[in-house]
């Protein structure tokens, strides 16, 4: 009895884009080409060229695909909305991290009605019609918008350096940074200190100390407001 050939999925821009998204995230978007894109979907990379008009373009849409992910909701308080939004851009940028500083400005700025200028517009909106002044809600968004990916950058920094500098060998993280720290302990015992609540059990994550500076913001906009 003759097997019914498989039918392959029909390419389109959408699961190129999947595709791409998965790809970015495992390897980076440095590590991310035409050619690799298409052994991935099983299709030469100039079929690619039928959905994207080139790499750049590849990468701004997917871009836009997180960043049109964010919390834009008209519901709630101001301070909640913002507080939802923020939490769940902080989310995504951890997600895919290799999109946090493509996000950072519009990926064309000839291109209006983008998803990074509907952010923009949605924030801004949020603080005006909450009562900020034109000039309360300048500095606010800018404060707001840079803990965002400000924040963000810091803490991937951070996640890097960590990861170049763990140890090789028999040596276990933890081992490696007990050594450091009693090594700085003597010199700098501040700094030995934040050290140790860093490898404690209980140490707050990156999410919690996200937070912590976000509430610290809000709660400081609505004493401004006032």
């Amino acid at each position: 009895m003759a097997t019914k050939p498989r039918t392959r999925k029909p390419l389109s821009k959408e699961r190129v884009l999947e595709r791409a998204i998965a790809l970015a995230d495992k390897d980076g978007i440095e590590g991310l080409s035409m050619r690799k894109l298409g052994q991935a979907l099983g299709v030469e990379a100039m079929s690619l060229y039928n959905h994207v008009g080139s790499k750049g373009e590849l990468v701004a849409a997917m871009v836009d695909r997180v960043v049109e992910q964010f919390d834009l909701s008209e519901d709630g308080r101001w301070d909640d909305a913002i507080r939802r939004c923020a939490t769940s851009a902080h989310d995504l940028l951890i997600e895919h991290p290799w999109a946090c500083s493509l996000a950072v400005a519009p990926s064309d700025a000839r291109l209006i009605g983008g998803p990074r200028i509907h952010y923009m517009e949605w924030l801004l909106r949020r603080l005006r019609k909450a009562g900020f002044t034109a000039d309360l809600a300048y500095s606010a968004y800018h404060t707001i918008d840079s803990h965002i990916f400000g924040f963000t950058l810091w803490q991937q920094g951070h996640l890097k350096a960590a990861q170049m500098l763990a140890p090789e060998g028999a040596e276990s993280v933890e081992q490696w940074a007990a050594r450091l720290l009693e090594q700085l302990r003597p010199q700098f015992p501040y700094l030995a200190e934040h050290g140790d609540l860093h490898m404690a059990d209980s140490a707050p994550d990156g999410r919690h100390e996200f937070e912590f500076g976000l509430d610290l913001i809000l709660d400081g906009l609505k004493k401004r407001k006032r």
